[in-house]
């Protein structure tokens, strides 16, 4: 077994992370958490799903410990010049306010030189009193090159150089300050294929006798490794599965793996973390069953499950929906099975609790925007990350007609979302969208909601009327912002993708806009849907509309929830781990099984 790189822990480490360690078998590793709106440690949809995670588990207090990055500069905070143009800067964050710094190091070799990494220790506390701790690893040490310091700073920023240091600090060093600070994990749920390396770092403890091994055999006992390692795979994507070339592998962790060993592993073409963590984990899972079915056709002869998504109801249902669920099921906090009965909620208070969320969204708009929404007209919500595969232009692809729907059936248009720093095409489209809106004013109102956030998701998904989501099918891995809106009543109208192939029930828990690739054939069909169904069921028929919002809260926020989701993996990846971790790889290798130590 080849030993861990230097690391230390001194004793004020062990007693601020003393508490956990007995109880904590599960590591879940993370490129992004978020974990409050003033923690920038997040850049959108899979940070936001690890947050849920963490206090869903935090509820039913499974044993577990997450583990990311610091970000100290964030992801980016978003701004408009005069013409629409995507303007970026760094969003930092106070760590010092939020998180403990822990006494305890550890080194990695990158690029000939040795970085040391320290956590930061944040507290999650449950709603029942639970506490599981969250760690949150950073460089900027002064025992570190400058250049070296900054490599746990700014979330997905610099290139693919950059991108690869920050994937060895959250797997490599990720595992060894686990160890260190003297945790005894059974099972690694890798979130994403930035924290494939820890794989690698498993698998370096299971040499296999030499005179065994043949020529273009792996010399490590994988086997032991799957045994210890959960996956769940995020995108469907090509660009979402980050490839590195072997070159830059070899230059920045010289001495470590060979490269034709983690060629067998990650595939010739380059170090693909996507199927590293395939070839490395013993349960791999999608989430929703259509992402399932599209990673199997991408990455064949896996074999994926399908744990559909869920999102952390308390903290997404706005507080005057929350207060009417409390007064008709105490406990639908804890067990969100119980909001199915909900669809005998009276209409009158349904629509009395929307209309404050509503409330709350016009006044964030206009002290956000300085546009006045009307109270009286419905509003379309449509929010995710810029990027071309998202479509979020769809929705204006006719403008005549557009506009001749609006003549019919008076509506508003709040849309938000970032475009990463590098995507082009999708800051060409915040600009489109800012260019639309002087375009259809004063007619239609189209208001682009700068920076948008945790802050601002939960007013968004609670305040509007429908929710939009267009992607073009099937690359829509899940979608959690339609579960948020629909656990508030709102409607989702969506492409047929994702978690909406399983919760839609057509004019039921809201509509669907089929599979269409077709741009044309698309908005064609969305324009049809708004101009027939949708509008006239909002402006003539409000206990319709109000009779679906139930349908929306009992029939998806009851199941799409995190709690369903984390027993899922509790019953069915964590569990089937139990025992099943080989013995003598070290404290954080897999010596203790089971949930009680």
């Amino acid at each position: 077994m080849i030993p861990d790189a230097p690391g230390t822990a001194g004793p004020a480490a062990a007693a601020a992370i003393g508490p956990y360690l007995s109880r904590t078998h599960i590591a879940y590793l993370s490129m992004e958490i978020a974990l409050e709106p003033r923690m920038h440690t997040y850049a959108g949809g899979l940070g936001v799903l690890a947050g849920d995670t963490a206090r869903a588990s935090a509820d039913l207090e499974l044993p577990m410990v997450f583990v990311t990055l610091i970000s100290r500069q964030g992801y980016l905070r978003q701004s408009f010049d005069a013409e629409g143009n995507q303007l970026e800067a760094a969003d930092p964050w106070t760590p010092e306010a939020f998180v403990h710094p822990l006494r305890a190091k550890v080194a990695v070799l990158i690029d000939c030189r040795e970085v040391w990494v320290r956590p930061w220790l944040y507290r999650l506390r449950g709603r029942l009193g639970h506490e599981l701790p969250v760690l949150l690893l950073d460089t900027d040490l002064p025992e570190n090159d400058p250049e070296d310091r900054a490599i746990t700073s700014l979330l997905y920023g610099g290139d693919a150089t950059y991108r690869l240091k920050q994937e060895i600090v959250l797997g490599i060093a990720g595992l060894r300050v686990l160890h260190a600070l003297g945790f005894e994990i059974a099972t690694y749920h890798l979130n994403e294929g930035h924290a494939a390396l820890l794989g690698l770092e498993l698998l370096r403890r299971y040499p296999l006798p030499p005179d065994t091994v043949g020529a273009g055999e792996l010399g490590f006992d994988a086997g032991a490794v799957r045994r210890s390692c959960v996956f769940t795979t995020h995108t469907p994507v090509d660009a979402g599965h980050d490839l590195f070339p072997y070159a830059l592998y070899g230059r920045l962790l010289p001495g470590y793996l060979d490269s034709d060993q983690v060629r067998l592993l990650a595939g010739a073409p380059g170090l693909n973390m996507t199927r590293l963590a395939l070839n490395l984990a013993g349960f791999v899972n999608g989430v929703a069953v259509r992402h399932a079915e599209v990673t199997t056709r991408m990455f064949p002869g896996y074999d994926v499950h399908a744990v559909t998504n869920g999102v952390y109801l308390p903290d997404w249902v706005h507080p005057a929906v929350a207060a009417l669920y409390h007064r008709c099921s105490g406990c639908w906090v804890h067990d969100p099975e119980t909001l199915a009965r909900l669809d005998q909620l009276p209409d009158a208070e349904v629509w009395q609790a929307h209309e404050r969320a509503r409330a709350d969204l016009i006044g964030f708009v206009a002290g956000h925007t300085g546009v006045a929404l009307d109270a009286q007209l419905p509003i379309l919500g449509f929010a995710r990350r810029m990027t071309a595969y998202k479509r979020p232009t769809l929705l204006f692809a006719d403008l005549a007609r557009l506009r001749a729907i609006h003549a019919k059936w008076p509506f508003q248009v709040v849309v938000a979302g970032k475009a990463h720093p590098r995507d082009e095409p999708g800051k060409a489209l915040v600009r489109q969208l800012h260019g639309l809106a002087r375009e259809l004013a004063p007619q239609i109102r189209l208001v682009f909601l700068p920076d948008y956030d945790l802050a601002a998701a939960r007013v968004l998904v609670a305040g509007c009327d429908l929710w939009l989501n267009t992607p073009l099918p099937p690359q829509e891995a899940s979608g959690t912002s339609g579960m948020k809106a629909a656990a508030n009543g709102v409607l989702n109208l969506s492409v047929l993708d994702g978690w909406w192939v399983e919760g839609c029930i057509d004019g039921v828990t809201g509509w669907s806009l089929g599979e269409e690739h077709d741009d044309t054939a698309a908005s064609g069909r969305l324009y049809d849907c708004l101009e027939q169904v949708v509008l006239p069921m909002f402006h003539r028929n409000r206990a319709g509309w109000t009779g679906m919002m139930k349908q929306s809260v009992a029939k998806l926020a009851s199941y799409f929830n995190a709690h369903r989701m984390m027993r899922r993996y509790a019953a069915e990846a964590y569990l089937q781990r139990r025992g099943s971790a080989t013995r003598g790889a070290g404290r954080s290798g897999s010596g203790t099984t089971g949930w009680a130590g």
